[in-house]
């Protein structure tokens, strides 16, 4: 460990990790100020009392950085016009947020003169690696010090015992101490019983922002989303920020029990982890998306980015935000939604987003032509001449083969 370190910005959540680094910090470098940040990125009543928290545990000083429009503006709905979802379940409600946390630890590390970023992800998850891609996209030279690939501490039972000897506050147990992960987009929860892919969670024990199906209303709930080039700007005909539409599209999602995903992935580090997560109201807007695009964009461009989504997904996940392909991607997809505007409907019923209706001034759907009735649009004669170009390879090779066996 470097002893020449005298300043040390934190990321702060006031969580068991977090909270035991403070003290660990100044044992190990030389009594080194910390400096604790907080980014709110919109975990609500987890921020309240996290000051009086940092201080008594040995920080100077807490930053409580107001996140939450950037994270939605910026990170959020960039991610859902791409339609980037991790192996088709993942969300990436953590991924996203990392680097945006990061970016506004760099910039308070640097008006603080500090000599190094400290985090408290672990040496097995995905989440270190997207912090410190972060800070080296905006501070290359900066340490950076990862307690858990280096302390003793080898579990969350002995982070207790540290904490408890180390006088820290503490709002866990050992029998509920899930690790978790909170912000305006969804709630993550693993460890424990989870940990254990056979065994089937607790929905009624696990799940805070929302039921679970059979919990649900037997009444569905209509909801109406209206975007503006792959941007959803009102619900239900009433124009909001970004902000306060995450929160109602939560709310209403949480109700009717969406959102709900149980899920083993593939972590960057190269193993599997399992864990659930929480998305209600992220489920709804990828749905609404998703559904508006049907209409809106043509068949090669849908398609082709469905394929960059997958890509896209990767980049997020891998927390490489901050990076020229990442933002190339996301300038292509900009390109595809100048079209993608107007109003979808949804019923959301036990757990299910049901489609109800989407409308456009862009829509690419013309019921003249689709009709089954007669029409004076679409000459199905013209149908034969096509197939037969269409599928002249397969004619000519089949003739091939025929003429071999002569």
């Amino acid at each position: 460990m470097k002893k020449n370190i005298k300043k040390v910005v934190l990321a702060y959540s006031g969580g068991l990790d977090t909270s035991i680094i403070i003290p660990w910090l100044k044992e190990n470098y030389d009594d080194c100020e910390v400096i604790a940040v907080a980014a709110d990125v919109g975990q609500g009543a987890e921020l309240s009392g996290l000051e009086e928290k940092a201080k008594k545990t040995g920080a100077s000083k807490l930053y409580i950085a107001d996140l939450k429009k950037q994270f939605v503006e910026d990170y959020i709905f960039p991610t859902v016009k791409a339609g980037a979802v991790y192996e088709n379940k993942y969300l990436l409600g953590t991924s996203f947020a990392r680097p945006l946390i990061a970016k506004r630890l760099v910039e308070i590390a640097k008006a603080e003169g500090a000599d190094a970023i400290a985090h408290g992800c672990t040496g097995k998850g995905n989440d270190q690696v997207r912090f410190e891609l972060a800070i080296k996209a905006f501070a290359p030279d900066m340490e950076i010090i990862a307690p858990w690939r280096i302390w003793d501490i080898k579990s969350r039972d002995e982070e207790i015992d540290y904490a408890q000897a180390h006088n820290v506050p503490l709002n866990i147990t050992r029998e509920t101490n899930y690790s978790k992960d909170k912000n305006l987009w969804h709630l993550s929860h693993e460890g424990l019983d989870l940990e254990n892919p056979a065994n089937e969670p607790d929905f009624d024990k696990i799940l805070e922002l929302g039921v679970s199906p059979k919990k649900a209303p037997d009444k569905p709930t209509y909801i109406t989303i209206s975007f503006e080039k792959g941007v959803p700007v009102k619900i239900n005909g009433e124009k909001m920020c970004a902000v306060d539409m995450m929160a109602q599209l939560n709310k209403a999602g949480g109700e009717n029990g969406i959102g709900i995903v149980d899920l083993l992935e593939n972590r960057l580090v190269g193993m599997k982890s399992r864990g659930v997560y929480e998305t209600p109201g992220g489920t709804i807007l990828y749905h609404a998306h998703e559904k508006l695009e049907e209409l809106c964009l043509d068949r090669d461009t849908f398609h082709f980015k469905q394929q960059l989504a997958l890509k896209f997904a990767d980049l997020v996940y891998d927390g490489k935000w901050f990076t020229p392909l990442r933002e190339a991607l996301s300038a292509f997809v900009d390109s595809t939604q100048g079209s993608v505007t107007g109003d979808v409907k949804l019923k959301l019923y036990k757990g299910n987003i049901i489609d109800a209706g989407a409308t456009s001034h862009y829509s690419l759907y013309d019921e003249e032509i689709a009709t089954f009735s007669a029409d004076d649009v679409y000459d199905q004669k013209d149908a034969g001449g096509f197939i037969n170009l269409f599928g002249l390879p397969i004619t000519v090779q089949a003739m091939k083969k025929l003429n071999k066996k002569k």
